[in-house]
């Protein structure tokens, strides 16, 4: 019984994990890498495993961190089933295609550089049709249902309660004899969220693959928060400015309509409230929206208490739905002031980064993230407080606020993972920390290890490990893991010279002592130098 970690391993994005037991492999999870140059070049890599010998694939949620590369396994030839909630592959019926049809945008822009510098074509990760065609394969289940693959491997799913139909994964393994219960955590949520059930806990686990997002902090309370966001809102709107935010299409903009809906059945708010018009300005979330309004079953007690008054909690009369490119340019030629709630959440692609431009030099205007933001990113950069972006190759100064409300997260803190462990019953022996930054990763381990005296690892990428906390294989040598690691030291030091270069067109004036530019100087020489060393060798 071995675990081999083949993404979001001291990272957040591309989770994807196989489990080997006897003759049979599986997935949890195939997810795309986001943010930095580097994780982004590994959804162009072939799969570092024989596809032809995953039997199935077992799926937390339909975020594309964890979905996102199904397509691409499809595209590859892989027949096998999918296994997830039924919400789940609702949702996968409009994020997957919704995916390919930004690879093949993306993919233009890039083979339109590449044919003017006399380069041969690339292809996109996948197409739109892809992600229609690897639907096939995908088995919808209900939550708490054992489901037996085989004499060796059978699971259940548990409600994570991070978004509609996401799922902890109870696995059960036998081998000669011996059973092991393997607990997959997928995104653990936080509670208290809007529209769905806080995450379940798991009587026992012998092994816990579990992730570590906020491992090193706690968010505020969402009752605090919640007054927060009308308050921003509100202060916004009145020096005539809009709210742009930034929000993940499948789960933040639907708990963000939740909210304002909210308060416009508060006598004392909703006048204020109910002419500003809110705009939800991304296909992707006006289709995502409509399968929430259908999915009831998934529902907490208090957004079924709004149905059963008539009220359709993510429906009100100021919420406009964007459809249209053209639609979506206007809003930035309309002086209004307005809430635009738009994808992606991380302000990698899509109309988001249209918004920005628009209003990020705008200080009446205010930008609030509600999502994680992960390093490398477009809103890491700007929540990380730097003064100058570029989007579509322009400089764009920050002059709007910044705020950030953490409340709204759909991943539980690092109390509230702690929590999460204390309530089972039987401790895990082994766990492993995944889905988190380093720094999260290394904050999170320590409170396990002092609290529960539960060994912990955490996983670099392609590390297989046994089911007792073994490592069997670092894969650090393997040709892949070394050109990773290359490639992710010159998307750092690539990130750090643009940090320099707006610091030196910024902020160093004339009474800065020579000795020390000539110090700047001397050290990118030595870097240039080494740079060329090796294009020289090549």
């Amino acid at each position: 019984m071995n675990i081999t970690f083949y993404g979001a391993a001291q990272g957040v994005t591309g989770s994807c994990h196989m489990v080997e037991i006897g003759n049979t492999k599986f997935l949890v999870d195939c997810g795309l890498f986001q943010g930095s140059l580097t994780d982004q070049m590994l959804n162009y890599e072939d799969f570092p495993f024989d596809i032809n010998e995953i039997d199935f694939v077992i799926l937390t949620h339909a975020h594309i961190d964890h979905s996102g590369r199904i397509p691409k396994l499809y595209k590859a030839g892989y027949r096998n089933p999918i296994y997830c909630t039924s919400a789940t592959r609702e949702l996968c019926k409009i994020m997957l295609p919704d995916s390919g049809h930004i690879q093949e945008k993306e993919i233009e822009w890039v083979n339109r550089k590449r044919m003017r510098a006399g380069k041969a074509p690339n292809d996109p990760i996948y197409t739109q049709q892809d992600g229609i065609d690897c639907l096939e394969i995908f088995k919808g289940l209900e939550y708490d249902n054992k489901i037996k693959i085989n004499d060796n491997v059978s699971f259940v799913l548990k409600d994570a309660g991070h978004m509609l139909g996401s799922a902890i994964i109870e696995v059960y393994l036998t081998e000669d004899d011996t059973e092991k219960k393997v607990v997959f955590t997928g995104d653990l949520g936080n509670t208290n969220l809007p529209i769905i059930n806080d995450p379940t806990t798991v009587e026992s686990a012998d092994v816990l693959v579990m992730e570590s997002t906020y491992g090193d902090r706690l968010h505020s309370s969402i009752k605090d928060q919640s007054s927060k966001f009308i308050q921003i809102i509100l202060d916004t709107i009145e020096r005539g400015g809009n709210v742009i935010i930034p929000s993940f299409a499948v789960g933040r903009t639907q708990d963000i309509l939740y909210e304002i809906n909210k308060y416009l059945s508060d006598d004392k708010i909703r006048e204020k409230l109910e002419h500003i018009p809110v705009y939800v300005d991304s296909p992707l979330a006006v289709n995502a929206t409509k399968i929430f309004e259908s999915q009831h079953a998934y529902y907490d007690d208090e957004a079924l208490q709004y149905l059963l008054k008539g009220d359709n909690p993510l429906v009100f009369d100021n919420l406009h739905f964007v459809e249209t490119a053209e639609e979506s340019q206007a809003l930035n030629t309309d002086e209004t002031p307005k809430i635009i709630i738009s994808a992606s959440g991380m302000c990698e692609v899509g109309r988001i980064k249209h918004h920005l431009k628009h209003n990020l030099y705008r200080s009446e205007c205010t930008i609030l993230f509600v999502g994680y933001q992960a390093e490398g990113t477009l809103g890491k950069k700007i929540l990380s407080g730097e003064p100058l972006v570029k989007i579509f190759g322009e400089e764009i100064a920050v002059k709007a606020e910044i705020k950030s409300l953490d409340a709204f997260s759909g991943h539980a803190d690092r109390d509230g993972l702690l929590n999460w462990i204390a309530a089972i019953k039987k401790k895990p022996e082994q766990i492993y920390l995944v889905h988190g930054e380093k720094e999260a990763q290394h904050v999170l381990k320590e409170y396990i290890e002092q609290g529960f005296r539960i060994k912990c690892a955490i996983p670099a990428y392609q590390e297989e490990y046994d089911m007792n906390g073994t490592l069997i294989a670092d894969g650090k040598n393997s040709y892949k893991a070394t050109r990773f690691n290359i490639l992710e030291l010159m998307s750092s030091l690539k990130e750090e010279v643009d940090n320099m270069t707006n610091v030196v067109k910024r902020n160093l004036k004339s009474d800065v002592a020579p000795e020390y530019l000539q110090n700047i100087v001397d050290k990118l020489k030595e870097v240039q130098y080494a740079i060329n060393a090796v294009n020289e060798e090549e």
